[in-house]
């Protein structure tokens, strides 16, 4: 990939900067996925603080399936609202138990 090349977060179709890029299993790898996507660093974030591995590897290991969720609409909307190279900690859901 040159540097000219844009990679675009498929979960909220923005443009990532280098700095804010992170590799994303579509299943867990310890659900035995192997295959990854780029996503914002606070986007990916954002889906391990609302779901669990199992839910990842069973209902949400595609990012339309992630898209469709209400908090991850609810959250889409708001970070398309800030600039591409913005990054806050995201605090994990309650009723994820590790």
């Amino acid at each position: 990939m040159t540097k000219l090349q844009k990679v675009i977060c498929p979960i909220c179709d923005r443009p990532i900067p280098a700095s804010q890029q992170d590799a994303h299993h579509l299943i867990p790898k310890s659900k035995g996925g192997r295959t990854t996507e780029f996503l914002h660093r606070i986007c990916h974030q954002q889906i391990h603080a609302l779901f669990t591995e199992t839910e990842l590897a069973n209902q949400f290991n595609h990012p339309l399936a992630l898209q469709d969720h209400p908090e991850m609409q609810r959250f889409i909307r708001w970070v398309k609202t800030k600039p591409n190279a913005f990054y806050e900690r995201t605090r994990k859901s309650a009723r994820i138990k590790n």
